[in-house]
């Protein structure tokens, strides 16, 4: 799969079904030594209390992805597998 068909597409929890936001407003990492994917980085929706506190990230794992489908990516994140990085801009 090439990254630009992944643009646009809409991540979903199946834990909880909440919307977690669109490939294209995030970031991807990649391992430097395999070149795979190693995770994608989604800015939170923004808030009064971000707005003080720097900005905060979801760092989906790769792992975490069950499905890619046309419009929507479906993940699998448990609340204490969640993992939230504030990063100050």
């Amino acid at each position: 799969m090439r990254l630009s068909e992944l643009v646009g597409k809409e991540i979903v929890n199946i834990s909880n079904g909440v919307r977690l936001g669109i490939v294209g407003e995030s970031d991807l990492v990649f391992d430097e030594n395999t070149g795979q994917v190693r995770s994608i980085i989604l800015p939170r929706r923004s808030s009064l209390i971000s707005f003080w506190a720097g900005k905060q990230y979801l760092a989906i794992p790769w792992e975490a992805i069950k499905k890619i489908g046309v419009e929507v990516i479906i993940v699998e994140l448990r609340q204490e597998n969640v993992d939230f990085n504030y990063w100050e801009e």
